[in-house]
C-alpha cells in the first residue's frame, strides 16, 4: 500500500472500522494491518463506537462519547467489545462497550444516541484560517526540508494513513520554537467513503484522536515522538452536533487550556469548510516529561 493509493486507504479504514458480529452483543475488531507495538487509541475507539452502533437502529444516530483508555492496545491482535444496552427510551438509546484483549479491558467507552428533533440553534463561528487547497501537506511541508527532521518523524510520515491532514501553522518537529498551545489542521478521508452516515461517525471518532494531545506542548515545542517525553490518552469525549462527510474537508481546530501534573487537557472543534459546527472534542492525557540530563 501506497501512501497516494487513495481507493485502497478507504478501503483499509472501512476494515479496519467495520466490527464483526460474533454473537449477540459482542464484537470483533481486527487487528491493525501490518500494525505493530501499541494500539492507536483512533482505532480503539472508533472499533468500540461501532460496535454500540451496531445494536441501535439507524433513526437515532449517536451524538456522544466518553471514553476511558486503562491499558495500553497490542496493534497486532484483535480486540473483542462487549456492548451492554443500558436504556432505549422514546428519544435516547445509551450504550456501554468495555474492549478487552487478552483477557484484560484496554477501553471503557458510553455513548449516547438520539432521534433527530428540531430545536434552537446556534453555534461557534469558525476561525478565519485558509482553505486546504491553498496549503500543502505535512509530507509535501517535509519534502523540502528533510535534512532537518529527525529519522523517526520522517518515517512516521511515510507511514501510509487514511487521513490526510494539512495544517494552517507548522507544528513540532517542523518548528521548535514556543507557540500558543492552539492549531488549526484541515482533515479528510483519502478516496470516497460511501454514504453510511454511522461509518463517517466512526472514522470521525477514529481522526479525533490524531494531534489533539500535542496541542497542549505546543507551548514546549515538544513531540510525541521525542525521547525525553510519554504521551498516553487518559480519556476522550466527542459529540456529534449535524451530519457531515469524512470525505470532504473538515476544519480541526484545537486548543488546550491548561497542563499541569504531567497531564494536559485538550479541546477541538470540527467545521465543514462551509463553516458549519459538526461536532467537538475534549481529551485529557499523560504527558511526562523526562530528565535524560541526569
Amino acid at each position: 500500500m501506497t501512501q497516494g493509493d487513495e481507493t485502497d486507504m478507504a478501503g483499509w479504514l472501512h476494515s479496519v472500522l467495520g466490527v464483526e458480529r460474533v454473537e449477540d452483543n459482542y464484537f470483533l475488531g481486527i487487528a491493525t494491518p501490518e500494525g505493530q507495538g501499541r494500539s492507536f487509541g483512533g482505532q480503539v475507539i472508533g472499533q468500540a463506537l461501532m460496535s454500540a452502533i451496531r445494536t441501535v437502529g439507524e433513526d437515532r444516530p449517536v451524538h456522544s462519547l466518553h471514553g476511558y483508555f486503562m491499558r495500553p492496545g497490542d496493534a497486532t491482535q484483535p480486540v473483542l467489545y462487549q456492548v451492554e444496552r443500558d436504556r432505549d427510551g422514546r428519544s435516547f438509546a445509551t450504550r456501554r462497550v468495555v474492549a478487552v484483549q487478552a483477557g484484560k479491558p484496554i477501553l471503557n467507552l458510553a455513548a449516547s444516541f438520539h432521534g433527530k428533533e428540531s430545536g434552537f440553534h446556534h453555534q461557534d463561528k469558525m476561525p478565519d484560517v485558509p482553505m486546504p487547497e491553498d496549503l500543502e501537506s505535512e509530507q509535501q511541508i517535509a519534502a523540502g526540508m528533510r535534512d532537518q527532521l529527525p529519522e523517526v518523524f520522517l518515517n512516521w510520515l511515510d507511514t501510509p494513513r487514511p487521513i490526510e491532514m494539512r495544517p494552517v501553522q507548522l507544528r513540532p518537529p517542523f518548528v521548535r520554537e514556543a507557540q500558543e498551545p492552539n492549531q488549526n489542521i484541515w482533515i479528510r478521508a483519502r478516496g470516497a467513503f460511501g454514504d453510511d452516515p454511522a461509518m463517517h461517525r466512526a472514522a470521525l471518532a477514529y481522526t479525533s484522536d490524531f494531534g489533539l494531545l500535542s496541542t497542549c506542548m505546543l507551548m514546549y515545542g515538544k513531540t510525541f515522538l521525542d525521547r525525553d517525553m510519554q504521551f498516553a490518552s487518559l480519556d476522550h469525549a466527542l459529540w456529534f452536533h449535524d451530519d457531515f462527510r469524512m470525505d470532504e474537508w473538515l476544519l480541526y481546530s484545537m486548543d488546550s487550556p491548561w497542563a499541569g501534573g504531567a497531564r494536559g487537557f485538550n479541546r477541538g472543534q470540527l467545521f465543514t469548510r462551509d463553516g458549519r459546527l459538526v461536532a467537538s472534542v475534549a481529551q485529557e492525557g499523560l504527558v511526562r516529561h523526562y530528565d535524560t540530563k541526569g
